[in-house]
């Protein structure tokens, strides 16, 4: 099988290749049949096939749409289907050289890929697979058309693992990405929802789900975001760090929430002190 992928890479290669006389054979069936092949359990096997879809890709331009629309197929019914097929990684990679090529503004059909696909392959349990790729997609989409961002902080909320913490840490990871290329007008339009789930990530029982929330507070573009919105910000996450530095039982992490409530005293004391003295102000009632 390797020698017949070989030769048929290197007649993808040769200089005197024309995709006028191969589209005869090199047509949509075969390009169906080729995109088949890559359930295959042998990853060596995979990664032969994704070179070769690459330089079908870049030589044969009247299967482009074709490919895109197939690859999509592929993964909607991953997620709504079956939750199985073995080539999702190496078909995202190439997905996300595609999305390195288009060209600026984006058509609606590249926008509804990344809302209606994209976005809902965060849901399948067995995300870890693929996760680098799909990240690495979503990210080129934003850096093409920034306000792009809204939408993936607002979909990566919305298939918010409940119980998986594995899971949770790797939306931790994609979101901060994210967030490294979000406009701060975009920012500001998702502020509320986005921190109270940072909330409910720091308060997560599960210290290493955690500890990932808090590691945002080192991400310097991120520091600046925050104090920015500090007014709104503040009383999201408030309640949730100042029970922590009294009741929690890791040390690394009630000592990174004391640096996270000094970060807040530095940006703005006399806010810090008004919603502690509210804090306190509630448990007395409560109690």
């Amino acid at each position: 099988m390797q020698l017949v992928y070989d030769f048929f890479l290197r007649f993808l290669e040769s200089p005197d290749f024309q995709p006028a006389i191969a589209k005869k054979y090199l047509n949509q069936k075969f390009l169906l049949q080729l995109l088949e092949l890559y359930d295959s359990e042998d990853p060596r096997e995979r990664d032969c096939l994704k070179t070769i879809l690459h330089r079908i890709y870049g030589k044969c331009l009247s299967l482009r749409s074709y490919a895109r629309k197939q690859i999509k197929h592929i993964f909607l019914r991953f997620v709504y289907e079956s939750e199985s097929f073995n080539g999702l990684a190496e078909l995202l990679e190439i997905l996300g050289s595609i999305i390195n090529g288009f060209a600026l503004p984006l058509k609606e059909e590249h926008k509804q890929n990344l809302s209606k696909v994209l976005i809902p392959l965060h849901k399948p349990g067995s995300l870890s697979r693929y996760h680098p790729q799909l990240t690495y997609c979503v990210v080129q989409y934003i850096e093409k058309e920034p306000k792009l961002a809204r939408p993936v902080v607002m979909g990566l909320i919305k298939y918010w693992p409940k119980v998986n913490s594995g899971k949770e840490i790797l939306f931790l990871s994609e979101l901060e990405e994210v967030l490294d290329v979000m406009k701060p007008n975009d920012f500001s339009s998702v502020q509320e929802a986005l921190f109270k789930q940072l909330a409910r990530c720091v308060s997560s029982p599960h210290f290493q789900v955690a500890e990932r929330a808090l590691l945002f507070w080192r991400n310097e573009y991120l520091i600046g975001l925050i104090e920015e919105n500090l007014e709104v910000i503040l009383p999201i996450m408030f309640k949730a760090l100042y029970q922590i530095s009294k009741n929690h039982w890791n040390k690394s992490i009630v000592s990174l929430v004391y640096d996270v409530l000094k970060s807040f005293t530095k940006m703005n004391e006399p806010l810090f002190e008004r919603m502690t003295a509210s804090y306190k102000a509630d448990v007395q009632k409560e109690q």
